[in-house]
């Protein structure tokens, strides 16, 4: 932990700070390029010529920036970066390319290719350039007269879906208005419509109706027949002595008297007889 926070350095023993030189060098000084320590990524990816080592885009380096005021491209600055490859520790040379934006490389590497990188535009005259770009103005040109026909076809579409919705909504209107003036003249649409369950629940309830009535009309005739072949004696025979019906009925039991209302007032039990205690008399 000591070691990586760099809290701790080794001296040797011959070490003396006064062999130090200090020099303050101006910033406006020119003689010669001018070296800082930055840290960066790989801008694309490399393969070392010393060892064949593959270096892929984004890779942290700590690196060299040289800075050469001499070095511009239409007064832009143009940088280089040193740094070591990760297998050999080889010096490999990179530098910035403001007429591409991009970057190039300057030696112990060489890029690998990447297709979507134009490597004809590295190389390519103005009047290549020209031309190059009058095809692509033209293709773009193309590409938008096809987005313009799409936008068409896509508007006419939409056209058509609101002539449809909108002959739907006529129709609609028109049924509303003719069940209104229905309603009006004592015609009622709704009552003509009829579905299939309701026909069948009115059927049903029609057939239970007349289950029902039957039912009811052969209980009362089997009454009217059981009353008529019995006469008075032995109708109130039957009511004295209450024998069983003729037709199989359970036989009843005697008469019961009818239900009291009268508050009756029950009597307290004695408990202290039950446990066998004697009450003395009270003296009047």
């Amino acid at each position: 932990m000591s070691e990586r926070k760099v809290l701790q350095k080794y001296y040797p023993a011959d070490f003396d700070p006064r062999e130090i030189a200090r020099r303050r060098v101006p910033k406006s000084e020119s003689s010669g390029p001018r070296f800082q320590t930055v840290r960066l990524m790989a801008p694309f990816s490399m393969k070392c010529m010393t060892c064949g080592e593959f270096i892929y885009r984004g890779r942290k380096f700590n690196s060299r920036k040289e800075t050469n005021i001499e070095h511009k491209y239409l007064n832009i600055q143009i940088f280089q970066f040193h740094i070591k490859c990760t297998r050999c520790s080889a010096e490999i040379i990179f530098r910035t390319d403001p007429k591409n934006n991009d970057y190039a490389m300057v030696r112990g590497a060489v890029r690998n290719m990447e297709p979507w990188r134009n490597k004809v535009a590295e190389d390519e005259s103005v009047d290549e350039r020209l031309d190059r770009l009058e095809m692509e103005e033209a293709e773009a040109a193309g590409e938008e007269e096809k987005n313009a026909m799409a936008d068409l076809e896509a508007k006419n579409a939409d056209a058509r879906r609101e002539m449809a919705a909108a002959d739907m909504l006529d129709e609609i209107r028109q049924r509303n208005a003719r069940i209104h003036r229905s309603e009006k003249e004592g015609t009622d649409y709704a009552d003509t419509i009829v579905r299939a369950e309701d026909e069948e629940r009115a059927r049903q309830e029609k057939e239970d109706e007349e289950a029902a009535k039957k039912a009811f009309a052969d209980a009362r005739a089997r009454m009217e027949t059981r009353v008529d072949g019995l006469d008075d004696s032995s109708i109130s025979d039957r009511i004295s002595q209450r024998e069983p019906s003729v037709d199989g009925d359970h036989p009843t039991g005697p008469l019961v008297p009818p239900p009291s209302f009268k508050r009756t007032v029950k009597k307290k039990k004695d408990h202290s007889a039950l446990l066998g205690i004697k009450k003395k008399p009270t003296l009047v």
